[in-house]
């Protein structure tokens, strides 16, 4: 807990059991108040690594629903849980889990409402060992992304974010891609209703049993990211009305007059 915010940390796994306990292993529970592990149907022994943790609170897909699905559940179950602050960390071990107090901290004193963790600032994305054709896939995307959106992140396409409870409730998360883009469709939404996104400097792993995309799944990531940042501009110039930007309207209902004194059960108002 920071600040008198409740802190909660999100794993959207997916055969992490080689990695898992090393990840849960560095999280600071000074802070974090809850972890959250959704299985999205591994096919390794996530989940029992999981229990041998201690994790307290672990979902399991009957199916797999992919990354942005992942996701979906990760959030919806936070705000379930009353949190505040809500950071999404891989549990591959490919970002450091010690930045989570830095970037939560950010969120509960109110200078941003989302942080992103980037390994692009502080330029030792390939020192890291990042791949070079990722390295120029990414800052290529980036450009093109910042130039349509008129912003200036320096990337995009990292999996390490935190997000205020409020972030989470007005945006329409469940209405975004169950596949890799659903992380850039969220970014998106979050600049549209005028929010700004910080940053901070992330040293990245890169090894075998980090979670990865193969090259056909990276173009199609990069021609989704394209076409959500077209399709963000197009909103914003009010020539389309895209539902990813525009949460359903809650039914609201006034009672004028009862004709009973027995309470109304409010399920039942049309």
């Amino acid at each position: 807990m920071i600040r008198g915010k409740k802190v909660v940390v999100v794993l959207p796994a997916y055969n992490a059991a080689k990695t898992l306990e090393k990840t849960y292993r560095e999280i600071d529970f000074n802070v974090v108040d809850d972890v959250i592990l959704v299985d999205d149907n591994s096919k390794d022994e996530t989940v029992e690594v999981a229990k041998s943790l201690g994790i307290r609170h672990i979902l399991k897909h009957e199916k797999n629903w992919g990354y942005g699905g992942n996701q979906k559940t990760c959030y919806q179950h936070a705000l379930g849980l009353d949190a505040d602050i809500v950071v999404m960390l891989h549990p591959d071990y490919q970002y450091n889990p010690n930045l989570i107090p830095s970037m939560a901290y950010l969120i509960a004193t109110g200078v941003f409402q989302t942080v992103l963790a980037s390994r692009i600032l502080g330029d030792r994305a390939m020192i890291n060992g990042m791949p070079v054709y990722k390295y120029i896939f990414n800052r290529m995307l980036t450009w093109i992304e910042n130039f349509i959106i008129w912003e200036k992140l320096s990337e995009y396409h990292s999996g390490y974010r935190a997000f205020s409870r409020e972030v989470l409730e007005r945006i329409n998360f469940h209405a975004n891609s169950d596949d890799f883009v659903f992380d850039n469709q969220m970014l998106t939404q979050i600049f549209y209703l005028g929010y700004e996104v910080g940053e901070i400097s992330c040293p990245a792993k890169y090894f075998e049993e980090a979670s990865s995309i193969n090259f056909r799944r990276s173009m199609k990531y990069g021609l989704g990211v394209i076409a959500t940042s077209i399709r963000y501009r197009l909103n914003k110039w009010k020539i389309l009305r895209s539902k990813i930007y525009h949460k359903p309207e809650e039914k609201k209902v006034q009672v004028i007059e009862a004709t009973s004194e027995k309470t109304i059960d409010p399920s039942l108002m049309l």
